[in-house]
């Protein structure tokens, strides 16, 4: 495959950039949202902060994720990076398919189960156990999200690890 010239590195690099920007500023509002839902005690605030949270993981997590990783995948294809010649691109490849099943299984489901056991202002969600338990599962994904997102930027900046070693090379 033929590779791409500067240029159009530079602006397929910007759009990674854009994408992955807008992933780390979804999981800041997700955490601002979760404690927000965490710590109230109104009804309407956090069957609202459960809305939002969905709302961002049906739309704006789904298209940052996509367009990350296919951003991403051809940075690494249509550049000398490749797919698995480097150990930080194989690390920051672990930690996408992470972050895709945590955004589009886990926060999807877990916000929407906090939506419908929110809905009601008349009931406590929070004297229910399950609502408890997938809020509690809701902070696990959030936090290992963020780790993640984290991490993979850090191994953007500093490239740990160096090159492959071919098989037979020592």
């Amino acid at each position: 495959m033929n590779k791409i010239n500067l240029r159009q590195r530079r602006v397929l690099l910007l759009l990674h950039l854009i994408f992955a920007s807008i992933m780390l500023g979804g999981q800041a509002t997700f955490i601002i949202l979760a404690l927000t839902a965490s710590t109230t005690d109104s009804a309407a605030t956090l069957h609202i902060c459960y809305y939002v949270m969905h709302l961002l993981a049906d739309s704006s997590v789904r298209a940052s994720t996509i367009g990350t990783t296919v951003t991403g995948i051809l940075l690494s294809v249509l550049t000398s990076w490749g797919l698995f010649r480097y150990y930080w691109l194989i690390a920051k490849e672990a930690l996408t398919l992470l972050t895709i099943v945590i955004g589009f299984v886990g926060l999807y489901e877990w916000t929407l189960r906090g939506v419908r056991r929110s809905a009601s202002p008349a009931l406590n969600p929070w004297a229910e156990p399950g609502f408890t338990v997938n809020h509690t599962w809701l902070w696990i994904g959030i936090l290992l999200q963020t780790i993640s997102l984290v991490l993979m930027f850090i191994l953007s900046v500093w490239k740990p690890g160096g090159k492959v070693k071919p098989r037979g090379a020592r």
